[in-house]
């Protein structure tokens, strides 16, 4: 339960995350898209198929390493947001260098520019791993448990709508401008949009932890084995790592989807930019549905039925006749987003108490992690090397077995915890 100063809070700190997400989104998902603005501008500087699906799939990968690396100094914290404040500004600052690189590509070249690129986006990415776990606590302490999933789907549903629009205006800068002057103007409102987006995460309200919810830091020689033991301890999270790692590199399909557009179907710029409208107006239309139907009916069967949703995703993009099929597969890419990404932050902290949280958030991102980073390499030389339907194969593989450990050896942890309590009070009597 929350206590009766965030109850008061409530509204407000809804508001200004919403806020926050909703420019950031604009940003991210729409302007600066790595789903599709990014491979394109890539695409300009590079022909090899491996570094731009290893560059674009950046943004997970610094998202998820750092994470178990905070968590020991995080769930020592008495307030969370000072350390997101301070660490956020490093995934939102790199976007200003992006823009100047882009408009000084006349005079520096190609390769120079690649280079540079590279460092900003691994530099931005690396910023919201630092950022991710102290948000991720903070966020699930000012919001009441039973609405996490409600909270997280309304807050994607706007992220995703202020990213259409980002996309919208990114498709009409990229058909009246030149490349790179489009790009550099892209990368500047970006920039901009993320400094709305800090002042409004700027103004959330968080007290101060009590002692009971605040676990002793330890030494990191001492670290590895308070992880160890967690997962001794706990066997439904064990699978449901499993299970993550298995989707994460299903998912690594949709780094592909642009680049196999333009390869197999010589998609254009413009049409890539509406791809990117099509996919964020679907993740806006579900994230909602996604967010209510997780804590209703469990965030378990959400991803189960996200697993199905990427197989069959993969099946129209192998099979498609033209490249008008491509409104489909972007449709559907951004029901599967709504499923693993606002349903994963959620059914996460549902594994432990608040004190242990930070430490299940850094397993659930960090131990994946090398899926996320060498997959794309791999499925890259595999385009390279084979086709993109060996790749897509692989990856559609990849969601089934993900769908089986969900369906058999997983529970879904609400429903254990609800069962614990109700044996503690049978118990009781």
């Amino acid at each position: 339960m929350l206590s009766q100063d965030l109850q008061d809070k409530l509204r407000h700190n809804a508001v200004v995350n919403i806020l926050d997400g909703s420019f950031f989104g604009l940003s991210i998902l729409g302007l600066a898209s790595y789903v599709t603005i990014v491979p394109l501008f890539l695409s300009y500087l590079t022909e090899s198929t491996a570094l731009i699906g290893f560059v674009a799939t950046l943004f997970h990968i610094g998202w998820q390493v750092p994470q178990l690396l905070t968590s020991n100094y995080v769930a020592g914290l008495r307030r969370f947001k000072p350390m997101v404040l301070a660490m956020t500004l490093l995934e939102r600052v790199p976007y200003f260098g992006l823009a100047l690189v882009a408009f000084s590509i006349p005079a520096i070249g190609t390769d120079l520019a690649l280079l540079l690129t590279v460092l900003l986006l691994g530099w931005q990415s690396l910023g919201g791993g630092f950022t991710g776990t102290a948000w991720q606590s903070m966020i699930s302490k000012i919001m009441p448990p039973h609405r996490l999933g409600t909270f997280f789907g309304l807050q994607s549903a706007c992220i995703n709508l202020f990213g259409a629009g980002g996309a919208l205006l990114a498709s009409y800068i990229l058909a009246h401008l030149e490349f790179p002057q489009s790009f550099s103007l892209l990368f500047l409102i970006a920039a901009i949009s993320l400094v709305v987006s800090f002042v409004f995460l700027a103004l959330t309200y968080e007290p101060a932890s009590e002692p009971k919810d605040i676990v002793e830091r330890v030494p990191w020689r001492e670290f590895g084995g308070r992880l160890r033991s967690i997962l001794r301890a706990d066997d439904n999270f064990r699978w449901f790592l499993i299970a993550r790692g298995l989707t994460s590199l299903s998912l690594t399909v949709v780094s592909f989807f642009t680049i196999f557009g333009i390869r197999r179907y010589q998609m254009t710029p413009e049409f890539a930019s509406v791809m990117t409208s099509v996919l964020l107006v679907s993740n806006t239309l579900s994230s909602a549905l996604v967010g209510w139907a997780g804590d209703r009916w469990g965030h378990r069967r959400v991803l189960m039925l996200g697993n199905v949703g990427t197989v069959l995703t993969i099946a129209i993009a192998l099979l498609a006749p033209d490249v008008t099929w491509f409104y489909l597969v972007f449709a559907l890419t951004g029901i599967v987003n709504t499923t693993q990404w606002s349903t994963i932050l959620t059914i996460t902290v549902q594994f432990s108490s608040v004190a242990e949280r930070p430490f299940y958030i850094g397993m659930a991102n960090t131990l994946i992690a090398p899926v996320t980073v060498f997959a794309p390499i791999i499925a890259g030389w595999l385009v390279d090397a084979a086709s993109f339907e060996l790749a897509f194969t692989l990856f559609a593989l990849a969601a089934l077995l993900s769908l089986l450990v969900y369906l058999i050896p997983m529970r879904d942890p609400s429903e254990t915890v609800n069962r614990q309590r109700h044996t503690t009070l049978v118990a009781g009597d």
